[in-house]
């Protein structure tokens, strides 16, 4: 008797990158993230199929909690602290095809926000390939007998959409820098505090500053975030470009700073 059972892995890969746009796989969307902050009530998502197959996404949210070393895990139920946006979003469509080269924008537009809370709401849309379906029983497959593993790998994709209603109360520190200079490249860690009623988006810059007064940039790190309810996030990165100061003397400027350049916090450390 010839027994043939098809066993198919689904291997899913979650991506949420630094970037001005997402990519993963062949799907690329910009932008990374939206905020609706009161000004609009519909925004859009662009998609782009940058492969040489067409491909199929089907669209959904899920719900994340940050962990105070910047990792996301997946919830079901929100926090004490922390609020969904999924009930208060609609989008269309909710599955699209992409032939390659092909660009799709999906709407997403705000729903039934008259008696909204102040402070934050956030769920993260999710991009997942749809892999095609291969029938069993095929003529090839009654020529071989015994267990066929088919492994598949399914790519997924998610950006944050967050509410914002009302006044931000949020307010940001730095605390806990520590320096190890003796790395073969500098690094740099320290501890973002956060607190009020949202969350908090930038970027950490770190400049040597001679003591001479001679300003220079040695670290810069995107898209660094610390969502609600987390108070506080551990991070740490590389000073890339320290080798072009003498970092023996003088002091360390370490600022946080939003996408409009806004400073949030400020903080030095002496050498």
């Amino acid at each position: 008797m010839k027994i043939k059972l098809h066993l198919t892995l689904l291997l899913l890969s979650l991506f949420l990158l630094p970037q001005n746009f997402f990519g993963q796989g062949d799907l690329m969307i910009m932008p990374k993230r939206l905020v609706f902050d009161g000004s609009q009530r519909s925004q859009e998502i662009n998609l782009a199929n940058t492969g040489s197959d067409t491909a199929v996404y089907a669209v959904s949210f899920v719900n994340y909690n940050m962990t105070e070393s910047g990792s996301f895990e997946q919830v079901e139920t929100p926090t004490e602290g922390q609020r969904f946006a999924e009930g208060f979003l609609r989008y269309f469509p909710r599955q699209i095809t992409l032939a390659p080269n092909e660009a799709q924008t999906i709407r997403v537009q705000l729903t039934r926000t008259g008696n909204l809370e102040q402070g934050e709401y956030r769920s993260h849309m999710y991009f997942r390939a749809v892999e095609e379906q291969t029938a069993l029983g095929t003529e090839e497959d009654a020529e071989s007998e015994g267990i066929s593993i088919n492994i598949k790998t399914v790519f997924g994709i998610s950006i944050p959409i967050i509410i914002q209603q009302g006044e931000s109360t949020t307010q940001l520190d730095i605390t806990n820098i520590q320096f190890e200079k003796d790395a073969e490249t500098p690094q740099l860690s320290l501890v973002l505090n956060r607190s009020g009623n949202m969350s908090v988006y930038g970027n950490i810059k770190v400049d040597h500053v001679s003591p001479k007064g001679k300003t220079t940039e040695i670290g810069m790190v995107k898209g660094v975030s610390v969502y609600t309810p987390n108070a506080k996030r551990n991070f740490s990165f590389e000073l890339r470009n320290a080798g072009e100061v003498d970092l023996s003397q003088g002091k360390l400027e370490v600022s946080y700073f939003e996408e409009d350049g806004k400073t949030l916090a400020k903080k030095e450390y002496e050498l």
